[in-house]
C-alpha cells in the first residue's frame, strides 16, 4: 500500500518555524493576541513587527514560490521575497485561509478541505461558501455558524489592536467571514483599484496601531481556469506587480510594514485527472463521496471493504495515488501538532489518496459539473506546499 520511506516528491508543511503558521504566531505576538501555541518564524525575518505602527498582509492567493522564482524573475516582487514558508495541509484555501484568520493549522481549526465531511452533522459542505454539497443550499448561520464547526476563535476577536479584514465585496459579508472577522472593520472592495484604494488608505495609517489583513482571488481564480503557466495568469501577475511597485511608493515615512504572501501554489494538470465515474467498482466501496481535494483526497469506506479498497488502488493506480491509512497522517503531524480538534480523524476518513506528480481525481453528486480545471492544488508537490514571504518596511 504504501513504503514506509517517505518520497522525495512528498513535501509536508513545517510547523516549527518556516510556515504560514509561524508567521501568524509572530504576527499574533505582535498584535498583543494571546499566544497560537505555535513558535514564531525562525530567523530575524520580522524583528521589527512589533515596532511598525500599521501592519498589512495582504495574501494573494495561489501565488506559488515556485511560480514566482521560476516565471518571475526581475519582478518587483520576486526582489523583496525575504523567505520560503509552507503552506498548512491541504495546501488549500479551505484550510489556510482559517490558518490566516486564526492563527492555528487544521489540526485546531478543523478544517480539511473545500469539501469537508461533518459527522456531527451526517453532511458533505463546502466549506468557504458554506453550503450542501448536493444542491449547494446555503445554510442559514443563524442556526449554524461556521465558528461552530471550527475549534478555535478568530485572532481578530484577541487581538489588542484596531483591525481590518480587507476582503472582495462579493464575498465580504459572507458567512465564513463573518464568522471569523471578530473585531475587525470589515472593508469591502471593487476590483483591482478598490483593493489599491483600500490598501493605500490603511498604509497610511492613523496614530492608532493596526493590523490589517488584504485578499485578492483572482490569482487563483485565473490558474484554476487556465492554468498556472499560461498567458492569462503571467498578464495578471504583471498588474499585481504594479500594485505592489505602487504601494512600495507610498510607504516611506508612513512607519508601515507590508507583508505579502499566499495561501498555496499551483500545479498544472495535462489530461491527468481520474474521474471516479470511470471506475464505478471502486466508487461502489465509498460509503460518501470523496471529501477534501482533487490532490489530496479523504475516503469513507463501507465497512469491511478496507482489502477491497486498497487492492483496487494498488493494481490500478501505483503510478497515480500513494495511498495512506489517514491515521498514519495524524500521527506523521500532516495537520499541525498539539492537541487535535474533537472532530479531526472523523474529517479525513480511513485513506487518503496522495495523488503524485500532476495527477488528481474527481467524482461527482447529483447536479454537479465534472471538475474541469487545468490548474490544481491541495496536495503536497513542492510547487503546492511552497509560497513566498515578501516583506518591504516603510
Amino acid at each position: 500500500m504504501h513504503s514506509e520511506a517517505r518520497p522525495d516528491w512528498l513535501h509536508l508543511p513545517d510547523y516549527a518555524g518556516h510556515g504560514i503558521v509561524n508567521l501568524m504566531a509572530s504576527l499574533a505576538e505582535a498584535c498583543q493576541a494571546p499566544a497560537t501555541g505555535y513558535p514564531g518564524l525562525s530567523g530575524n525575518l520580522l524583528d521589527d513587527v512589533s515596532s511598525a505602527n500599521n501592519i498589512v498582509l495582504l495574501v494573494i492567493d495561489g501565488l506559488g514560490y515556485d511560480y514566482l522564482l521560476r516565471r518571475c524573475q526581475g519582478s518587483l516582487l520576486s526582489s523583496y521575497c525575504r523567505a520560503r514558508l509552507t503552506s498548512v495541509c491541504p495546501s488549500t484555501t479551505t484550510s489556510a485561509i482559517p490558518t490566516f484568520l486564526t492563527g492555528r493549522p487544521p489540526q485546531q481549526h478543523g478544517f480539511t478541505g473545500w469539501f469537508t465531511y461533518f459527522s456531527e452533522l451526517g453532511s458533505i459542505l463546502a466549506v468557504l461558501p458554506f453550503c450542501t454539497r448536493v444542491g449547494g443550499r446555503s445554510i442559514d448561520d443563524a442556526l449554524l455558524s461556521p465558528a461552530a464547526l471550527c475549534g478555535v476563535a478568530p485572532l481578530f476577536a484577541t487581538m489588542q489592536l484596531r483591525s481590518n479584514l480587507i476582503m472582495p465585496d462579493r464575498i465580504a459579508y459572507s458567512s465564513f467571514n463573518r464568522a471569523f472577522s471578530g473585531n475587525a472593520s470589515i472593508i469591502p472592495y471593487a476590483g483591482f483599484r478598490g483593493l489599491q484604494r483600500a490598501l493605500r488608505r490603511v498604509l497610511r495609517g492613523s496614530r492608532e496601531r493596526s493590523f490589517s489583513y488584504a485578499y485578492w482571488p483572482d490569482f487563483d481564480s485565473l490558474a484554476h481556469r487556465f492554468g498556472v503557466d499560461s498567458p492569462q495568469v503571467q498578464d495578471h501577475f504583471q498588474l499585481l506587480d504594479s500594485l505592489f511597485a505602487d504601494l512600495v511608493a507610498h510607504l516611506p515615512g508612513s512607519d508601515s510594514l507590508l507583508l505579502v504572501t499566499s495561501d498555496h501554489g499551483f500545479i498544472d494538470t495535462a489530461d491527468t485527472t481520474i474521474d471516479m465515474e470511470a471506475h464505478p467498482e471502486l466508487k461502489e466501496l465509498l460509503l460518501v463521496p470523496l471529501c477534501g481535494e482533487p490532490r489530496l483526497a479523504f475516503c469513507y469506506l463501507h465497512p469491511g471493504r478496507e482489502a477491497a479498497f486498497e487492492a483496487y488502488v494498488r493494481e490500478n493506480f501505483s503510478r497515480q495515488i500513494e495511498l495512506l491509512p489517514s491515521n498514519l497522517l495524524l500521527q506523521q503531524g500532516w495537520f499541525g501538532r498539539g492537541q487535535l480538534h474533537p472532530q479531526l480523524a472523523s474529517r479525513i476518513g480511513q485513506y487518503a489518496l496522495v495523488m503524485q506528480e500532476n495527477w488528481a481525481i474527481t467524482d461527482t453528486v447529483p447536479g454537479e459539473r465534472a471538475l474541469q480545471q487545468i490548474g490544481v492544488h491541495g496536495g503536497v508537490s513542492h510547487q503546492e506546499m511552497y509560497v513566498p514571504l515578501i516583506i518591504v518596511e516603510g
